[in-house]
């Protein structure tokens, strides 16, 4: 068993019909690690979690969990890890403390520790006060914080959630990052899918980035922004703006792409130094004051939207082949790996325009 990784996806691949959903995509998760596994709608996240996790059969390749394939030895894996998912998989008629308890019997926690890991689990997400409460009359996210309790009672090693804290309070949502950051120290690894991508941003050591069933991009946050530091921006208030002022202001030379945003406007530039000349003679010119002025580095959100080909705002400019052949992540790239057929019937993928 190799101790290093957690999880080990190999030449991964999942076809239904002749459409190519996941396209022969590999990865490792280490051991102790929070990854992140982000893309847009329809990139392949669901189908590649849904195989790993074992619900979904691949067509090619192999999954390993903690050296557990998934398809040679399915309950050895499945009693590796605690999956999360989307949509509550709690039982509403019953109540918090009969969930977990139900859950403990059905991963064969021994009779005399069940009764204590629930106790331990209803602290944890402090859910203490709500155990005789049927689950039909807890919040949203009571119910999420149930639904994560009730995939950790086996002490699983590896935990899988999808969109954990998606349409929660500010406090329940708080409150599951805070979990979330306890387990890992306490050694459990933690794969997130996400469509968040600030959470992400705050607590994944590392993240993969999928678009088109492949895997672009993988590597620490702060890696990928870097990656992406063409992606600087100034950010401005001028105070009285007209909106063709406004307008003018994202049309000067150094900007490549301009963004509105209430009473702000980030300009993104590849050099902020010349910016902030151009932005404070457009605003002196105009007897417009500067009420603000910030410059920024790209923020995981940028690099995300560059990577899979959207628009931050007008103008903005793709990142090209040469680009692409300079890039920190161009090992992750799939630019250049487009002549594999996209359809068994022989029809090719169309090129990534971007990382």
């Amino acid at each position: 068993m190799d101790n290093h990784y957690a999880i080990r996806v190999l030449n991964l691949t999942k076809y239904y019909g002749d459409v190519l959903a996941v396209d022969h995509i590999n990865f490792e998760v280490h051991s102790g690690e929070i990854f992140g596994f982000l893309g847009p709608n329809a990139a392949g996240k669901t189908t590649t979690v849904r195989m790993v996790t074992t619900l979904l059969e691949p067509t090619e390749g192999t999954v390993l969990i903690n050296g557990y394939d998934v398809s040679r030895q399915p309950y050895q894996a499945k009693r590796q890890f605690g999956l999360v998912p989307e949509e509550s998989n709690v039982y509403t008629e019953l109540s918090t403390w009969t969930n977990l308890m139900f859950t403990a019997k059905l991963y064969r926690v021994p009779r005399g520790e069940r009764e204590r890991r629930v106790r331990e689990l209803l602290e944890l997400f402090g859910l203490q006060e709500k155990e005789v409460e049927k689950v039909f009359s807890l919040s949203k996210g009571m119910r999420q914080r149930l639904s994560i309790a009730m995939a950790l009672i086996h002490r699983p090693p590896i935990l899988f959630l999808d969109e954990p804290t998606l349409g929660l309070d500010v406090q329940s949502a708080q409150l599951i990052k805070e979990r979330l950051r306890q387990l890992n120290a306490e050694g459990t690894t933690i794969f997130l899918t996400t469509h968040q991508i600030e959470m992400a941003d705050q607590l994944c050591d590392r993240v993969a980035i999928i678009h088109r069933g492949r895997i672009v991009a993988i590597n620490t946050p702060e890696r990928l922004k870097w990656a992406f530091e063409s992606r600087r921006s100034v950010e401005v208030s001028l105070d009285g703006c007209e909106p063709e002022e406004w307008e003018g202001l994202g049309a000067l030379p150094s900007v490549t792409a301009a963004v509105k945003a209430r009473d702000k406007m980030r300009l993104y530039t590849a050099d902020p130094a010349a910016l902030i000349v151009e932005v404070v003679g457009y605003a002196q010119a105009r007897g417009l004051q500067v009420t603000s002025l910030n410059t920024l580095g790209p923020s995981l959100e940028d690099v995300f939207l560059d990577i899979t080909g959207q628009k931050i705002g007008p103008g903005q400019q793709k990142v090209s082949r040469s680009q692409c052949r300079n890039c920190p992540v161009r090992d992750q790239c799939s630019t250049e790996e487009s002549e594999r057929p996209r359809r068994r019937s022989g029809l090719l993928r169309s090129p990534c325009d971007s990382h």
